[in-house]
């Protein structure tokens, strides 16, 4: 027992087991957070990195080194296998800032691995040897075996960290900044040092687009979306054009092939023609419509993805989380405090080299150096006598003469003092005052230099690096309306149930996953539930569909009779929204209450029927007409109107109705270049077969109808609006060919919907100026620039008559850089003078 008691005590004691544990996994911890996995601030750089890149500035002679040699160069000063170092050293080449590369680097479009290290050869590049390195401002520290001496930081004058990005995963702690574009991260210093705001958003290699609305500076619990560019190339081919940051060609490809096998999307193949640039062919299936696929890839597969970063940097030694401005502000800080020392060491260079040129001026100048053939006792007497020749120019010296000094001009060479010049001692002082007179210049004026600094970066090695990724707010798509109907569903009417496990009864409609189905009883019960295996209802459904949520158009008519009172009702009633699962009662909730009739009407369809009563009823009139197109549209829990109070025998349709609803109004997103009920962007009117035109700037038109889920691409359309066929388009383009602007008037005779018809002169650099379906438009041109302007004013309908839509058009006046054209909406008065050139 006594012994057990010390084996506990041993072990709960920090020098005991548990007390070691704990501190081992702290110290583990400790290391794998500094020294391994979260990059410091002050560099940007992880230490692994560091050491790489101080080996490679060892090795820089100009020329290009293999990997393998820099590996081994870099194991000198980091306590780890050669297979960390190498994936680092491969890691920094792929990112093309810091160093220059030879062979086959792999490629993080498509996921190729490095070719092995004794193939590959790298040398630092010229960026890296400007920014990163200068010995005199580096503190050391001696490496890990005590051997070498290793930076503590690079002194890093550039925001690397936020160039390059990085990813890191520590004991309790991760790390991840996105790579942020190299001449906007410029921009935004010199932006700060002048006081100015600013601000950062990510760019990647891959290209793609982003959604930065919810970015958050890169802190925690920001977000962005990453999307690959999709086109359709015809009504059955899409090509992807890039990918997104972090995702592979190949993982895409897995990614689509995925969401085709799962039946969310359907296509025939996909296809990898990747070369120099990505390209990914999608072949769609028969009947597919192009614009719901490209959605639906946004919406299962790795065409999209969302990244949220997570700044996190080491200072003094502890994990620090920050935004990216916070950041910048810090790298452009360090950068400043860099330069100044610079600049201070330099000044301190030029001061000492200022005063011993001067000193070997007075030296042989004065003849001071004749002391040396006078007979001293001994060399400290020599040196005394040479200290007191100069005694007389002391006050004219910058600083106190040492022995060091005096030492070091005995040292010269006797045949210098015979061919010494005097002019060029002096020419050699001038230069110097002047350098130093620019550097205490650039002292009192340091933001200039650190702006000048920038800039000068910016024209050195800023060609090439523009932005790649395309900044632009996503719409969200919803999946319920691109998800293809890849399951059957079933339904058991008699005992209630639902589902698509049910595939011996009575097939329903095809549907998603994703779909909700809303179900109705003779009871005069409602429930809206999740696509499933199987779910029950309530028993003797009388009527199922998909549900959509919000719809307001889709309208039930219903007559229930009530149980308690005997008394049938007639109501007209939307389902907009409802919980799911929950039973709502459509009648007054009595006892033997039970439906008559019930239809769902997508347009709002109001229906004529015939009405039996029971033959056994005191009623003189057994049958009767009942027209739901007196009955309002009310919400689903109204009583309703009283049909009869006599007993109802059968209800039969007399004839079918109509809708009873005003057309859908429709309105242009042009932000995202979609069509919207929700009262978004330019409004075009009333639809109900109405078709939409839409016109482009390369000068086509296409006719499409109101489908919501259609795709348009806002920057290349100039007009869009509801087609009617009466209306006369007035449209003015450039016929590059023979250097004028044509103008024409036409109207549309096509009638092929989704199709693009080009109705300007086909040519190279051909182009639509203006276009308007006003009836009587005045086109605006104005000529020249500041007080040289002139306008002239056409009245269009006047000048040009209706002509067909292939035709070239009149000439409207020559080509010049300098005209805008614009329409005027309101005609001018009658006093109006127009100027015709």
């Amino acid at each position: 027992m006594a012994k057990e008691k010390i084996d506990r005590r041993v072990f709960e004691n920090e020098t005991g087991v548990q007390g070691q544990y704990k501190n081992w996994f702290l110290e583990y911890a400790s290391y794998v957070i500094l020294e391994r996995a979260v990059p410091a601030l002050e560099d940007g750089l992880k230490p692994v990195q560091r050491r790489i890149l101080h080996s490679m500035k060892e090795m820089d002679d100009g020329r290009f080194n293999k990997v393998a040699n820099i590996i081994g160069q870099s194991m000198q000063y980091h306590p780890h296998g050669d297979a960390s170092i190498g994936d680092a050293l491969v890691n920094l080449g792929q990112k093309d800032l810091l160093i220059e590369t030879q062979g086959n680097w792999g490629d993080v479009r498509t996921g190729d691995a490095a070719a092995a290290s004794r193939y590959i050869e790298a040398r630092l590049s010229k960026f890296a040897l400007e920014v990163a390195f200068n010995a005199k401002t580096t503190e050391w520290q001696l490496s890990y075996d005590g051997r070498k001496n290793e930076p503590v930081n690079l002194p890093m004058k550039f925001p690397l960290l936020l160039a390059q990005g990085a990813d890191g995963i520590a004991v309790g702690l991760s790390t991840k900044i996105l790579p942020h574009n190299f001449c906007e991260l410029i921009d935004a210093s010199i932006k700060y040092l002048r006081g100015k705001k600013f601000e950062l958003f990510p760019d990647f290699q891959t290209g793609g687009m982003i959604d930065v609305s919810g970015y958050n500076e890169g802190k925690r619990g920001g977000k962005v979306r990453v999307r690959a560019h999709v086109e359709e190339l015809d009504k059955k081919t899409l090509v992807i054009r890039d990918v997104p940051y972090g995702v592979t060609t190949t993982q895409l490809m897995e990614s689509i092939t995925k969401a085709n096998d799962q039946g969310k999307i359907k296509i025939k193949k996909v296809t990898d023609v990747t070369a120099k640039d990505v390209e990914i062919q999608i072949d769609l299936a028969a009947g597919i419509s192009p614009d719901i696929t490209i959605d639906a890839l946004y919406a299962f597969t790795d065409c999209e993805v969302s990244i949220s970063p997570n700044a996190c940097v080491i200072e003094n030694h502890k994990p620090r989380f920050m935004g990216v401005q916070e950041l910048l502000r810090c790298s452009v800080d360090n950068t400043k405090h860099l330069l100044k020392r610079e600049l201070e060491i330099r000044l301190g260079e030029l001061e000492d080299k200022w005063h011993y040129t001067s000193l070997e001026k007075i030296f042989f100048e004065e003849k001071i150096y004749k002391e040396l053939e006078q007979k001293h006792e001994t060399w400290e007497h020599v040196i005394e006598a040479i200290d007191k020749g100069f005694a007389p120019f002391k006050k004219k010296l910058k600083r106190a003469i040492e022995r060091e000094d005096i030492l070091k001009l005995t040292e010269k060479p006797v045949r210098r003092i015979y061919r010494l010049d005097i002019n060029e001692l002096n020419q050699q002082i001038k230069g110097i005052e002047a350098d130093i007179q620019e550097v205490n210049h650039h002292l009192a004026n340091l933001t200039d230099y650190a702006v000048a600094y920038y800039d000068n970066l910016l024209k050195k090695f800023g060609k090439g690096r523009e932005r790649k990724t395309e900044i632009k707010e996503f719409d969200t798509i919803q999946v319920k309306q691109v998800a293809i109907a890849n399951t059957k569903l079933y339904i058991n009417r008699a005992e209630g149930f639902i589902g698509t496990g049910l595939k011996k009864d009575e097939f329903l409609c095809e549907c998603s996953d994703y779909d909700d189905i809303i179900a109705f009883t003779k009871t005069g019960t409602m429930k809206v539930v999740k696509v499933s295996d199987k779910t029950f209802i309530g028993k003797d459904i009388i009527h199922a569909a998909i549900f959509e949520k919000n719809d307001e158009r889709t309208t039930y008519n219903m007559i229930y009779l009530d149980g308690k009172s005997g008394v049938s009702y007639a109501k007209r009633f939307n389902v907009t929204g409802v919980t799911r699962e929950k039973e709502y009662d459509l009648t007054k909730g009595s006892e033997k209450s039970k439906v008559h009739y019930l239809t769902a009407n997508p347009n709002g369809e109001a229906e004529t029927l015939k009405i039996i009563l029971s033959p056994n009823c005191t009623a003189r009139i057994k049958e009767l007409d009942f027209y739901f197109e007196e009955l309002e549209i009310k919400g689903r829990s109204s009583m309703g109107n009283q049909v009869t109070k006599y007993p109802i025998k059968t209800v039969k349709l007399k004839e079918a109705g109509k809708s009873t609803l005003a057309g859908r109004k429709l309105w242009f997103d042009d932000k995202f270049g979609r069509l919207n009920t929700e009262e978004k962007g330019q409004y075009l009117g009333m639809f109900e077969d109405e078709k939409i035109i839409v016109i482009y700037n390369d000068g086509s038109y296409e006719l499409t109808d109101t489908e919501i889920t259609q795709r348009f691409e806002p920057e290349k359309i100039a007009l869009v609006e509801q087609f009617n066929p009466e209306k006369t388009i007035t449209a003015v383009y450039l016929d590059a060919d023979k250097g004028q602007y044509n103008i024409k008037r036409f109207k549309i005779e096509t009638t092929t919907l989704k199709t693009q018809f080009v109705f300007i002169k086909e040519g190279k650099d051909n182009r639509l100026e203006a276009v308007t379906t006003e009836q009587e438009p005045i086109l605006v041109v104005q000529t020249g620039r500041g007080q040289q302007v002139r306008k002239a004013k056409f009245k269009v309908a006047k000048m040009v008559e209706v002509m067909g839509w292939k035709a070239v058009g009149a000439k409207l006046t020559d080509f010049n850089k300098s005209i805008e054209m614009e329409w005027e909406v309101r005609p001018p008065s009658d006093t109006a003078q127009t100027e015709l050139f």
